[in-house]
């Protein structure tokens, strides 16, 4: 198995095909859950790079998970995530320099369609070339699948969206806590709302997609055995605890881990 776009994490969630409607459920029911859908997804993204279409006028594709005989749907949403992208590049830059950046005729190309479009929140949000803090406290150690298909890493962590958001509200108040309103905050503060919007028996993924083969050869670079020697997830709770206690040592400690562990992977943006 090889990724596509090796760059980018995801944060999925996955409601119970009864909370979308009809349509999207006899759809949806008839593909086979086992689909590579991942990997149809990045294949689409480099497609449409290459020859730009209107995501909004095409059928989009969905992740799916089996639980307990219950499937759960995480649609791809494409056409709202690229115009979100759009919009978020848009107010990076100087309105001035656009152009040069985004041709009109492209921006009609994303934005074509979009009035069609009913459901305007996106079921996964991305990051590349890092995992942000916040997602990764959502979860616990055990929430987390590791190791190689086909030699290729992988890495995912899933819980219940009740956990996470109850989590993600802890995170919340320990940042309030420590250090008042800012930017950590209100990133939390996001997030939660974000969690909020979905069906309280969803269930929430956290993919390091590509990430985790280069996260791999850093780590094995160390000595260390590569995916399997990842502790985020606890630098992350263990930095948190700290600074629930007051602790801020024992709070630096753990997210100076989470940085050194990363930033060989985020240094790797500059030689693409």
């Amino acid at each position: 198995m090889k990724f596509l776009t090796p760059y980018v994490a995801s944060l999925r969630i996955f409601e119970p095909i009864s909370a979308f409607p009809p349509a999207d459920r006899l759809r949806w029911e008839s593909i086979d859950v086992t689909t590579d859908s991942r990997r149809a997804e990045q294949a689409l993204a480099l497609q449409r790079l290459i020859s730009p279409e209107p995501p909004a006028l095409r059928p989009d594709g969905a992740h799916f998970l089996e639980i307990e005989g219950v499937r759960y749907v995480a649609p791809w949403a494409t056409a709202t995530r690229c115009a979100n992208a759009l919009e978020d590049f848009k107010e990076s830059i100087p309105s001035t320099a656009l152009e040069f950046f985004i041709p009109q005729a492209v921006e009609e190309v994303i934005t074509s369609g979009m009035d069609t479009i009913e459901d305007r929140i996106p079921h996964i949000i991305t990051e590349t070339w890092m995992v942000p803090p916040r997602w990764l406290a959502l979860f616990e150690p055990t929430d987390r699948t590791r190791g190689y298909i086909d030699s290729v890493a992988f890495s995912y962590s899933r819980t219940t969206i009740a956990k996470a958001i109850a989590r993600s509200q802890n995170s919340h108040a320990i940042v309030l806590q420590s250090f008042g309103e800012g930017v950590v905050a209100q990133e939390i503060e996001v997030l939660i709302e974000w969690l909020q919007l979905f069906h309280p028996l969803s269930y929430v993924e956290l993919d390091y997609g590509g990430l985790a083969g280069y996260l791999d050869s850093t780590l094995k670079e160390e000595g260390l055995r590569g995916i399997e020697d990842d502790g985020s997830i606890e630098d992350v709770i263990f930095s948190l605890a700290g600074l629930a206690a007051g602790d801020g040592a024992i709070a630096g400690e753990g997210y100076e881990r989470l940085v050194r562990r990363w930033r060989p992977v985020q240094a790797l943006e500059s030689a693409f």
